[in-house]
């Protein structure tokens, strides 16, 4: 079996209205035709990196997949970026996402995600959101887990602000060729005890663990 060799293949995080799971092959493909389908206004940009826009849906599509593949290519326990899909009703509507470097001595990671357009506005980027904090401090014990969102986003940072994340500064970076703020969010383990839930079960974290960099 794959997690034999990829523990990875096995994770997954489970709540009463969702699951988070590493892709399967069939995920990936639902995946990337979500995202080929959109993923946000066309006259906005919400990522730093622009790859929903400047190609047909099936380059956009490709895009996804190397992107899945890429991260998975590149892991190592200093430097990793796990990208889960997000599952409601057995249907695959986004992807959630949790990176970190030197995490086994710094204990801080950042999330990111997206979600198709016709399951926006229905409350499931909080409750993703929540379930990969969760994994990040119940999991593997993290101190701080970190977002960012643009400006113009603020749907993003609604979401931070709902999971419990304070605000912790800005940063000017160019999106595309232009300048433009990023609004910086941070949530402490202290802050997510207060707001815990216990609803919300973790499978297949102990074999991978030394992957995350974790004895």
């Amino acid at each position: 079996m794959l997690s034999q060799y990829w523990p990875l293949a096995g994770l997954a995080v489970r709540t009463p209205q969702l699951e988070l799971r590493f892709p399967t092959e069939a995920d990936l493909v639902a995946l990337a035709e979500l995202a080929a389908g959109g993923v946000h206004d066309p006259v906005r940009m919400p990522f730093l990196t622009p790859w929903t826009v400047g190609g047909t849906p099936a380059e956009i599509a490709r895009r996804v997949l190397q992107y899945q593949w890429r991260c998975w290519g590149t892991w190592t326990p200093e430097a990793w970026a796990l990208n889960l899909v997000t599952v409601v009703d057995g249907v695959v509507v986004g992807s959630q996402g949790l990176s970190a470097r030197d995490f086994g001595a710094l204990r801080e990671v950042e999330t990111g995600s997206w979600l198709g357009l016709s399951h926006q506005g229905r409350g499931v980027g909080t409750r993703m959101r929540a379930a990969i904090v969760h994994l990040a401090f119940a999991g593997l014990g993290a101190e701080y887990v970190t977002s960012s969102a643009f400006t113009d986003n603020p749907a993003s940072q609604s979401v931070s602000r709902k999971v419990g994340y304070a605000e912790d500064g800005i940063a000017r970076t160019l999106r595309g060729s232009e300048p433009a703020v990023l609004h910086r969010y941070r949530l402490s383990r202290s802050g997510w005890e207060t707001e815990r839930r216990d609803d919300i079960e973790i499978v297949g974290l102990p074999e991978c663990r030394p992957l995350f960099g974790l004895t």
